[in-house]
């Protein structure tokens, strides 16, 4: 699942110019530059999960690294990275302790999915593209993401769920985190 978000996201985000940086998002407060400096602050704690199998709890406003001329750049170069991390068989097997709860890497990986290919909609929204997350991907995740985005675990990562008038899997999705898959 993990690598089919990332290749998704990768083919929405390889289209972002800088022009594009104060569009607006389907998240609010953020415009794309905002969504995608958001998306590489994930894509590193991330990363810290498949190289260290740990990652203490920081601030969600506080990035490690200064601001870039690109942000779509930086996430191009650090989901490559990821990617390839990820398809090292090496890890895959571990339990990974966040803030000192353990939880299964594949859970993780799942989250990730999750994380990356639903702000590639969002991406994909407010560069005008409107392109939906593939559909057995959006199925795939559309399994798990009751599971991990529970109610009482909603709050404030996610707006509450729309509600989809269609059967497409994406817009279900979409829907399901919060987000309205009809602009």
């Amino acid at each position: 699942m993990l690598e089919r978000a990332i290749g998704h996201t990768l083919g929405v985000v390889r289209a972002v110019t800088p022009r594009q940086h104060p569009n607006p998002t389907p998240c609010a407060a953020w415009n794309l530059r905002m969504l995608l400096e958001h998306l590489n602050d994930s894509l590193e704690a991330f990363q810290e999960i498949v190289d260290t199998q740990h990652m203490g709890m920081r601030p969600c406003d506080v990035l490690d690294d200064p601001p870039v001329a690109d942000p779509a750049v930086r996430f191009r170069d650090r989901a490559t990275h990821l990617l390839g991390s990820w398809l090292s068989p090496s890890h895959r097997e571990h339990m990974t302790d966040i803030a000192g709860l353990q939880l299964q890497t594949e859970i993780v990986a799942h989250t990730a999915a999750i994380e990356i290919a639903v702000h590639g909609w969002d991406v994909s929204q407010s560069c005008g593209d409107r392109r939906p997350i593939p559909a057995g991907l959006a199925t795939d995740m559309l399994d798990i993401a009751p599971m991990l985005i529970t109610e009482y675990a909603r709050q404030p990562l996610f707006a509450p769920a729309q509600v989809a008038h269609s059967t497409n899997p994406s817009d279900r999705l979409i829907a399901f985190l919060g987000r309205n898959p009809d602009p």
